[in-house]
């Protein structure tokens, strides 16, 4: 969208998808109200419903981080349709338990959400991670970060790398360069 005004000379609105930008010319100021916020509670809604979790009682941990998931554990289940819906490619019994812990989690944390605030410092800043040999079926690590504009998450990622690495100092300049 592009208007043009004898006071104000040209301003431009650039939409795609979720994302805007306001620009003009003449070195107006644009006021932007904070009305963003993310949460994940139709997607929670929507899973808890359709694994018949809707009245379970929330938990207010995750996963026991102790607890390592492989595709070669034990037997896989007798009726895994409805899990390979939620995207589990290796549908077997210990992934079955975490997942039965997993929702229940969501459903605890389903209101909370990200809230974007005009009033923040726009200082770009990057934090990594990576577990070497954290895959014990490949003995691949895997690199996560993500990306803040003042106190504001913009992206995370958790990725596993592509080749085995050697030491952790490899696996952690491998973590680097996928992160910039």
């Amino acid at each position: 969208m592009t208007t043009t005004s004898p006071l104000h000379g040209t301003t431009l609105l650039l939409v795609y998808v979720d994302d805007m930008i306001i620009t003009s010319d003449d070195g107006l100021k644009f006021l932007m109200i904070p009305l963003v916020v993310i949460c994940h509670k139709p997607n929670a809604s929507d899973l808890l419903a359709c694994t018949d979790l809707t009245n379970c009682k929330a938990t207010s941990t995750l996963v026991d981080p102790q607890n390592h998931l492989t595709p070669l554990d034990r037997d896989l289940l007798s009726n895994s349709t409805l899990y390979f819906q939620l995207y589990m490619l290796a549908p077997h019994t210990p992934h079955y338990t975490a997942l039965r812990h997993i929702l229940p989690y969501l459903k605890g944390t389903m209101f909370h959400g990200l809230h974007y605030s005009t009033h923040s410092f726009l200082e770009l800043r990057a934090f990594f991670d990576v577990d070497w040999v954290g895959d014990l079926t490949d003995r691949r690590s895997a690199t996560h970060f993500c990306f803040f504009s003042g106190d504001y998450l913009l992206t995370w990622r958790n990725k596993k790398q592509s080749l085995t690495a050697r030491s952790s100092t490899e696996a952690g300049y491998r973590a680097l360069t996928d992160t910039t």
